[in-house]
């Protein structure tokens, strides 16, 4: 096992406030996953993060973490960096509608970023569940690569509620047709295409609806009702927050961009989860899957300017401590990287790239140093002094693909799991 390049004075600390892990394997028992309910403690989100999509070792352990807080804390519903409007049909599959063939159906096109077997897990457990855990997306839709999924539902609310509204959603479609991809790397040169007239006629028409849905909700939910409404809002919302995501990616790219704009999709995906669990009534509990930079609590910079507030800075705000972020990152292996390809399917290839020793000031090097390289470790027990006031040694940065997201550690997430090494996941049979 690589060792780091320095000493990690933090490691000790890390030490006495961690436990190590004794399985990888979805199915294992559980048991050394118990001192993680101290860890857990009555929060009702549960973020578990990762620090690059299509990991092996990273689908198992999340895998594990799931069974552990549905069967053994009651957590309720699985909440996913997964379209709100295309989540609404997994939902109901989760839940037993349809075949066992038919979620392949409705993954169809979407980025295998591993919400499969979950899926499946959920819907097995739910066939003798006394109270089914559900399924919730949070995020824009396609994950910025279409405003299709939104609208679509979209436009058969406005068929039944108001047909008079539906030239402006059809026209927002139109356009929305003529860029619409897999991902937002497919979609977003396409966007930067089009002809700003184009551009602007897309932002002006989902601005139109936007204002009219909330204008006239009394009217809308008396003909057709509350429930119905509110989704539809917030399908609305969720395509009207990509289409500025693609002005703001543009703006960041070009070197033009206002500070923090592209902070519009996590804004979005807290607002999404905040949605489900005021739906879910007293009791709920979710566990939220999606990238560390996702779940973080702290503001993301590069090069020293704010890039964005993350989802877990909001619901941090919002729910206080009910809101636990679980870091997920391995001390060595190989990671994911994701390169921009237009022609490729979803507008990027991955590349299995090696990961070097963990760098000094980081919380891996801290866990290697600690000989702790698979096990859990509680960062907020691990801050030092009473104050929380941070320390020179605690480390202040996380792996992030095959380079480093520079972030005070120990503000970011609540706890870190860490697996020894980083296997990239065979996407070619996906």
């Amino acid at each position: 096992m690589p060792s780091p390049s320095a000493p990690a004075p933090f490691a000790d600390r890390l030490r006495a406030h961690a436990f190590p892990l004794t399985h990888l394997d979805p199915d294992a028992p559980l048991d050394d996953l118990e001192p993680l309910r101290a860890v857990i403690g009555e929060a009702r989100v549960v973020a578990v993060g990762e620090h690059s999509h299509f990991i092996t070792e990273f689908a198992h352990l999340r895998s594990r973490l799931l069974r552990f807080l549905v069967e053994r804390c009651g957590f309720t519903l699985l909440a996913f960096e997964f379209g709100f409007s295309e989540g609404l049909a997994l939902d109901a599959w989760a839940r037993g509608e349809g075949g066992e063939e038919a979620l392949a159906a409705r993954l169809a096109g979407t980025i295998p970023v591993g919400v499969e077997e979950p899926l499946r897990r959920i819907r097995r457990h739910n066939r003798a569940a006394a109270r089914p855990v559900g399924f919730a997306g949070v995020d824009i839709p396609a994950a910025g690569g279409s405003l299709l999924p939104a609208l679509a539902p979209v436009a058969d609310y406005l068929r039944r509620v108001d047909p008079e509204a539906l030239p402006a959603v059809e026209e927002a479609t139109r356009i929305a047709a003529s860029f619409a991809g897999d991902s937002a790397a497919a979609a977003a040169p396409a966007w930067a295409r089009l002809a700003p007239a184009e551009q602007d006629a897309l932002s002006a028409a989902l601005a139109r609806l936007l204002i009219r849905f909330r204008a006239v909700e009394p009217l809308y939910t008396e003909r057709g009702g509350r429930d119905a409404y509110a989704t539809a809002l917030r399908c609305l919302e969720g395509a009207c927050h990509a289409d500025y995501t693609f002005r703001a990616m543009a703006g960041l790219f070009a070197g033009t961009g206002l500070t923090a704009d592209t902070s519009a999709r996590d804004a979005y995906m807290a607002g999404s989860l905040l949605w489900h669990l005021e739906r879910g009534g007293p009791g709920t509990r979710v566990v939220l899957m999606a990238h560390n930079a996702h779940i973080l609590t702290t503001p993301v910079s590069f090069d020293g300017r704010l890039t964005g507030f993350p989802m877990g800075h909001y619901l941090r705000g919002a729910l206080g401590a009910d809101y636990l972020a679980l870091g997920l990152t391995s001390v060595t292996g190989h990671t994911a990287e994701m390169r921009r390809d237009e022609g490729a399917r979803f507008g990027f290839t991955v590349e299995d790239t090696p990961l070097g020793p963990p760098e000094p000031s980081s919380v891996e090097a801290a866990f290697a140093a600690a000989g702790l390289e698979f096990g859990v470790a509680d960062l907020r027990r691990a801050r030092a002094g009473e104050d929380g006031a941070g320390h020179p040694e605690e480390p202040d940065r996380i792996r992030m693909q095959s380079t480093y997201l520079r972030t005070p550690v120990l503000d970011a997430f609540d706890a870190v799991l860490s697996v020894p090494a980083a296997t990239p996941a065979d996407l070619k049979a996906a």
